[in-house]
């Protein structure tokens, strides 16, 4: 699959990113425009609790429902739930050509997609038939969010140290415990919370963590406090305590003591939304970089006619088109069902880096210019940062990599 091919199979995700962009442009971008005040001032874009003010949030959900609405919104999420899952390789290029179109620094165009860790996804679709009556319409239309619950303190990459436990009591569960970096948790309407149910199994990595769908509002649930990343005045990811906090036998998601392996099929989605997130974001600030280097002039010539420039441009293309077709190749892979472990991790490892590298570049082509807000470099170059982190960092993915290749797979 292509992101400009015309063969059959690539047409369905093209009719639908078309659409997709054009219902951005006609309703999405205005809504932006109108709103800008609050969306681009710090002091308006979060609220008192440290999250995204009031504000800010309702435009979220404005976008999402009128997505769903649209029939975009639930474009990647499971048939179960009445989704289209369009696939992988359908997630990636929808993921790099938002990124690639509407860059950084922007929060609107981003909630016309259902995300895996906050809308409806294979977690959604896990869910008792019980519980998932009580919540789906209100997740499906984009009304009502949710947050993935597995990080913790001390157990960050090396998901198998949880501590959050849950323990049986009648027709009942009750969790107790604390998780970080929980993005989307400040204002979550429920969360999907890892917990040990069986200590001997967790210690053999055998199974033992289970996962439990949980009402933000359930006595007990509080929200610590809100992460604050490089500065800014809030933060989308917070600290959550769990005390004693009750829910019913049927809020069991999936199989019990196998939520690893749930949460594990989430993440390998979030590599590949990374990986399109990556390449987009990295298109963008090459073409922004490049435009910029035609038009700035020093010493009566353009700078890209000096090579301390235009090498730093050619050096960006280089790795975006390795990093784009890596990416391909490896959702090429997911699409005929294999698992591709080895090639998962070499390309979340290489899209983020890579992304890094191209921004940093490209900010210095730029200049002063590069570093300030009116260019929107600086969003893009966090993004790309954060990244190399979440879902696995690179040196996780290096350790998985290696791994798999004294385990004999050699072949490329």
């Amino acid at each position: 699959m292509t992101e400009t091919g015309n063969t059959d199979e690539t047409m369905p995700i093209e009719s639908m990113l078309d659409g997709l962009t054009t219902f951005i442009d006609r309703f999405v971008v205005p809504l932006e425009t109108k709103h800008a005040e609050i969306l681009e001032e710090p002091a308006r874009l979060y609220g008192e609790r440290g999250g995204y003010s009031d504000e800010v949030v309702d435009l979220l959900r404005q976008v999402r429902i009128a997505s769903a609405r649209a029939g975009y919104y639930n474009a990647l999420a499971p048939r179960e739930i009445g989704g289209e899952e369009l696939g992988p390789g359908a997630s990636y290029h929808a993921w790099e050509r938002l990124h690639h179109r509407y860059g950084p620094a922007r929060l609107l165009p981003y909630q016309t997609l259902a995300h895996w860790t906050n809308g409806p996804s294979l977690l959604v679709a896990a869910m008792t038939e019980v519980a998932r009556k009580q919540v789906e319409e209100a997740i499906v239309s984009g009304d009502k969010t949710v947050c993935f619950a597995m990080s913790e303190p001390e157990a960050g990459s090396d998901a198998w140290s949880m501590r959050t436990t849950a323990r049986r009591e009648n027709d009942a569960w009750v969790l107790n415990g604390s998780k970080q970096w929980i993005s989307n948790s400040p204002y979550a309407d429920y969360a999907f919370v890892f917990a040990v149910t069986d200590g001997e199994l967790r210690k053999r990595k055998k199974g033992g963590i289970s996962c439990f769908f949980v009402p933000m509002d359930a006595p007990g649930f509080t929200i610590d406090r809100v992460i604050k990343l490089f500065g800014h005045g809030g933060g989308n990811e917070s600290i959550l305590a769990l005390t004693e906090v009750r829910v019913p036998d049927e809020y069991l998601v999936g199989e019990l003591h196998q939520g690893f392996a749930l949460a594990m099929g989430g993440v390998s989605e979030g590599r590949m939304y990374n990986a399109g997130r990556c390449v987009g974001l990295a298109r963008w600030a090459l073409e922004q970089a490049t435009e910029y280097a035609k038009a700035r002039h020093t010493f009566g010539q353009p700078i890209a006619s000096y090579q301390g420039v235009s090498f730093q441009l050619a050096e960006c293309a280089i790795e975006i088109y390795a990093a784009k077709s890596m990416a391909e190749d490896c959702a090429r892979l997911l699409d005929t069902g294999a698992p591709a472990v080895r090639e998962l991790a070499m390309v979340k490892a290489y899209t983020t880096e890579m992304c890094f590298r191209v921004f940093d570049r490209c900010m210095q082509v730029l200049g002063g210019m590069g570093l300030t807000n009116e260019t929107r470099f600086y969003d893009g170059w966090h993004q790309a940062r954060t990244v190399r982190i979440a879902d696995g960092s690179g040196e996780i993915m290096r350790k998985t990599i290696a791994s798999r290749l004294l385990r004999g797979e050699l072949a490329f």
